[in-house]
């Protein structure tokens, strides 16, 4: 059958009859590899077909309760996944190098290995790197196997010989099936190998892991199909240098989205944090000017995280911003209506805003706690070390209402702290705290001028 050759992006997938420089869909440049295509003969019935055992099912008749889950003995690990392994789940795994993903799964071997039976297929290590790691992990469960091989055609051979219970494979962009003309990690190799897992995972009920690599922008490598296909997505994220590891659930069939796992890297492997913020809030000093507390939620979990904030005088033309944590973005907008409704004149200065240990924050609900941090940097006067703020800040200088209040302040209690700042029209339906006082502010300059 007559082969012909088409351009891919690895990005989005867009396939196109030649060459260009940037992808017309989604914008990336030097993103198109040429891969062979071998074009399927046409299949019968108007080219669709039906398997015979596909029969449409009333709603009503569907047995929902045969959601089996499994404890992974990590109760972190468990969290994130939503309350456990659920049986004939798709979880993808990604993450920096070195980051900590094959530790972590290797680690959850130990507990699902007293009841099931694992097969670790490796694309990258062979079973002596493996069997290493595993010494220094404490692993010695007899239900673990390790399969080093990248062929999908073996792979399948072993699956079917051995019946496993789960399936770990590290990593998904090393596996190729010698069918396809195209190198491994490529666009058609990864959704051919994702989607021969995908079959295996549903008709078997056997849980598959995916280790997946990242791009330097920190999105799984391959196209964005890779994850629509999986149940869950989990991502791991902070620094190398650092001893702390987040694990963030992005996507999750089986539970809640956005939220996080807190893991502590040592020697012998990941140790769970089960309370983050008191972890984050470890080491913090008692009087220095530029930190303030805010509480963001993470999935269902509250967690505190200490913002830091320093303000300089520029000695170029153009003041520098810089983050590290929160969105880049959003700091440069909140910096312009610093300059504009609080008439702190911010506008010469280089600002640079950064969250301890590692942690990143989205949600506008620490819009308040930068302002606060900026300011009293830009002011050399530290807030009071029992201090949160919690709010959204619109351009006009006004606080906003945010979601889950209550918790975020109940979090704050427990930790200690005797000041909460919050927005003035959130304070009406809030419940009485006996321990923390809850001060509500109308605008960044009421802020400002009280606690500065």
């Amino acid at each position: 059958m007559k082969q012909k050759s088409v351009f891919v992006c690895t990005e989005c997938g867009n396939k196109s009859p030649k060459w260009m420089g940037k992808c017309t869909m989604c914008g990336s440049w030097n993103t198109m590899e040429e891969e062979i295509m071998t074009p399927e003969p046409p299949s019968k019935g108007g080219g669709i077909s039906l398997a015979p055992a596909a029969v449409p099912k009333k709603i009503k008749d569907i047995d929902s309760s045969c959601e089996i889950r499994t404890s992974t003995g990590m109760s972190e690990f468990d969290r994130v996944l939503g309350g456990g392994l659920v049986k004939g789940s798709f979880v993808l795994v990604g993450g920096d190098p070195g980051i900590g993903k094959s530790t972590i799964l290797l680690q959850i071997c130990r507990h699902l290995g007293k009841s099931a039976s694992i097969l670790y297929v490796s694309g990258e290590e062979s079973p002596n790197q493996i069997k290493l790691r595993a010494e220094r992990l404490n692993i010695t469960t007899e239900n673990l196997k390790i399969y080093s091989e990248t062929n999908m055609n073996y792979i399948k051979n072993a699956i079917a010989s051995e019946n496993p219970d789960i399936i770990i494979v590290d990593s998904v962009q090393t596996m190729v099936n010698p069918e396809i003309g195209s190198s491994p990690g490529n666009v058609s190799q990864i959704k051919d190998v994702t989607s021969s897992f995908m079959r295996i995972a549903k008709d078997n009920g056997i849980s598959v892991f995916l280790v997946g690599h990242v791009t330097k922008d920190g999105a799984i490598a391959g196209p964005k199909i890779l994850e629509h296909m999986v149940d869950t997505v989990l991502y791991f994220e902070g620094e190398r240098q650092q001893s702390y590891r987040i694990l963030r659930a992005v996507k999750n069939r089986f539970g809640s989205t956005n939220e996080i796992g807190v893991f502590e890297m040592e020697s012998d492997g990941l140790h769970q944090v089960p309370n983050p913020s008191e972890a984050l809030l470890s080491g913090r000093p008692d009087k220095n000017a530029g930190s303030c507390i805010v509480c963001s939620m993470e999935g269902t979990r509250p967690v505190l995280a200490e913002i830091q904030a320093l303000v300089s005088p520029t000695n170029f033309g153009n003041p520098r911003r810089m983050t590290q944590g929160p969105d880049l973005n959003r700091v440069l907008m909140l910096l312009a209506v610093m300059e504009k409704q609080s008439g702190l004149h911010i506008s010469s200065y280089d600002a640079y805003v950064n969250i301890v240990g590692g942690f990143r924050v989205s949600e506008t609900a620490s819009d308040l706690g930068i302002i606060m941090a900026l300011a009293s940097s830009f002011r050399s006067t530290p807030l009071d070390k029992g201090l949160v703020a919690i709010g959204e800040v619109g351009l006009t200088g006004e606080t906003r209402s945010v979601s889950f209040l209550d918790v975020r302040i109940s979090e704050a209690e427990k930790m200690g702290f005797t000041t909460c700042v919050i927005p003035y029209n959130s304070s009406k339906k809030l419940r009485r705290f006996d321990k923390i006082e809850v001060v509500p502010v109308r605008h960044i300059r009421d802020a400002i001028n009280k606690f500065l």
